[in-house]
């Protein structure tokens, strides 16, 4: 969200505007500056616009956080704000010359900030493009090398791997970019259960190393968590896939915070324990599917992530240990 400085023509008002969601936005009292009319005024027309159905509030009107002086207090309270679209409605209904300005000011504004958008993106998009053109060229030449290559296919095979990894993690970035991650390229079916005791056990074999608040459950959380995987509906399973279930274990084990210490130190053990069960945590090569520092990275993220954020973060982490990591 960009903050934006409004002056009146007249010089006398000056107004924070809050832009966002190509929209501006102002609460009920910086309405009441704006069109020099006091707060409870601005407050009925608010309510007549949406009583009778002029908008919907849907859309219009979102709660923010603001710092406001009360009693000679900084005070932090949560207060509505309006978008464009009521502040145009409430600027009609007052009959103010102020309404209109303020109108063709946001408008300019508005226009100026998506063309700067829309350039940016363009510009970022094409960046990226060029980037993920010369990786692939490159690994195509290197694949050519090495059909051709009769010595050195040790080191010629090195780099390539590097090279592939790298190109696997800008795709990869790409589609998160485009909204285009999907969960694909996974295991059907698990031949590992892993049951509450068996997980239980592993937390207590983990409790010498990390001491005496480690791993002491708080409530069914971790039950909870652990049972959540194999959810089915109309008898098809939530998580059909080894690699879905592994990475929603993860999420759910850190997310439920279900221990008074260790929540993310046991979801990352638990989640390795489910991969290595069922022949996942390792590629044909013996190398790990998902580093370590890879692994920090995700549980963290999932410890800081917003719920609603969930079914992108479980996508990044298939996509991690799915079969094209095999």
């Amino acid at each position: 969200m960009d903050v934006v400085l409004y002056k009146t023509e007249d010089g006398k008002l000056l107004l924070e505007v809050q832009l966002d969601r190509e929209t501006v936005w102002l609460n009920q009292r910086q309405m009441a500056e704006l069109f020099d009319k006091n707060a409870d005024t601005i407050g009925l027309h608010i309510r007549n616009i949406y009583k009778e159905n002029e908008l919907s509030r849907l859309g219009t009107t979102e709660k923010s956080s603001v710092v406001q002086s009360e009693g000679g207090r900084q005070v932090r309270r949560k207060v509505n704000f309006y978008n464009l679209d009521v502040i145009i409605s409430v600027g009609y209904r007052v009959k103010s010359k102020r309404g209109t300005q303020f109108r063709q000011w946001a408008t300019g504004v508005l226009r100026e900030h998506l063309v700067r958008g829309f350039t940016l993106n363009e510009k970022h998009l094409r960046e990226q493009e060029q980037k993920l053109a010369n990786l692939r060229s490159t690994v195509g030449l290197l694949e050519k090398t090495l059909v051709n290559q009769v010595i050195g296919l040790n080191e010629a095979k090195g780099l390539l791997r590097v090279i592939t990894d790298y190109a696997y993690a800008l795709t990869t970035l790409d589609r998160f970019d485009h909204g285009t991650l999907a969960i694909e390229q996974t295991t059907p079916g698990t031949i590992y259960v892993l049951s509450y005791e068996t997980a239980t056990n592993i937390v207590n074999a983990m409790k010498s190393d990390f001491g005496d608040l480690f791993g002491l459950e708080k409530d069914q959380g971790f039950k909870s968590a652990l049972g959540a995987i194999y959810q089915t509906f109309r008898g098809e399973e939530l998580y059909s896939s080894v690699e879905e279930k592994a990475a929603n274990l993860l999420y759910f084990v850190v997310k439920n915070h279900a221990f008074s210490d260790g929540n993310k130190r046991i979801g990352a053990a638990l989640f390795i324990t489910f991969l290595a069960g069922n022949g996942a945590l390792y590629r044909h090569d013996g190398s790990k599917r998902i580093a370590d520092n890879a692994l920090v990275a995700l549980t963290l993220l999932i410890a800081e992530s917003r719920p609603q954020d969930k079914g992108t973060i479980v996508k990044v982490i298939v996509s991690l240990i799915n079969r094209a990591n095999a």
